[in-house]
């Protein structure tokens, strides 16, 4: 049987500012994308969010972004690459902490947002992002945006990885996201979401915009939840693939 792990970028809430409804989607998904204070999220947003995972048998991983709150991480950044390397070692650093004095761990790492947008298309800015993370812990998964200079760098290093496809965004013919600038870019529609993705599982493929298919392995599926429908989008997601005859499940450590 085909399977398929199901993540959400979450603990993005701030203090009293409420972002997304984490503790529905951690009823749906099977990995968590924990914000680490730099786009998004706090210590105890981070703390509660973790814990909550880790009572749902969620997998978690640390989701570093551009310190960039008011941008959200969505704001394109320049930044040497000895400063790349230290903005994801102190996240994931944040991240690990955290999660052992919960008694939990981390068990992935995924870019956010404009940080991961850029590495999909620059291997070397890609690489010392990663490569920063393998220092902090040489067993991290890595989670890569699928069939992109991301993926590229991973199988170059030979470190455990997983390859991701959006259920809530378009592409584009080279295999990297249509900008949210632009109309369409962003799926918002559950009754849309969940057929689509299902089709590209079992052709286990990226469809991009004008219909082309970019072959490539599909190990997750990313869910965002800080959009109005994110909820529904899962629910539907998910059913649809279960109704199809692939299985929802936390992806296995590569090598294990």
């Amino acid at each position: 049987m085909t399977s398929v792990d199901l993540n959400a970028d979450m603990g993005e809430s701030f203090g009293p500012w409420k972002m997304g409804d984490d503790a529905s989607l951690l009823d749906i998904i099977t990995s968590a994308n924990i914000a680490c204070g730099f786009h998004a999220g706090d210590p105890d947003v981070m703390a509660s969010t973790m814990a909550l995972a880790a009572r749902n048998g969620v997998g978690i991983g640390a989701h570093p972004g551009f310190g960039d709150l008011q941008g959200f991480g969505r704001r394109r950044m320049v930044l040497p690459q000895d400063s790349l390397r230290n903005l994801v070692r102190y996240q994931l650093g944040a991240a690990r902490g955290m999660a052992q004095a919960l008694g939990t761990q981390v068990r992935h790492l995924k870019l956010h947002g404009a940080l991961s947008n850029m590495a999909c298309t620059d291997y070397d800015m890609a690489r010392a992002c990663y490569e920063a993370a393998l220092e902090v812990d040489p067993d991290i998964i890595i989670m890569v945006l699928a069939a992109t200079e991301m993926e590229r760098v991973v199988r170059d290093l030979g470190c455990r990885w997983v390859g991701e496809i959006f259920a809530d965004r378009a592409y584009n013919d080279d295999g990297t996201l249509v900008d949210r600038s632009l109309p369409g870019a962003v799926i918002h529609d559950p009754e849309l979401a969940g057929p689509r993705i299902l089709e590209m599982v079992r052709e286990g493929a990226i469809i991009t915009e004008s219909g082309k298919r970019i072959e490539t392995s599909i190990d997750t599926i990313c869910l965002h939840g800080d959009t109005p429908t994110a909820v529904e989008l899962a629910r539907s997601v998910r059913g649809c693939l279960t109704d199809g005859g692939v299985e929802v499940t936390m992806f296995a450590a590569p090598g294990s």
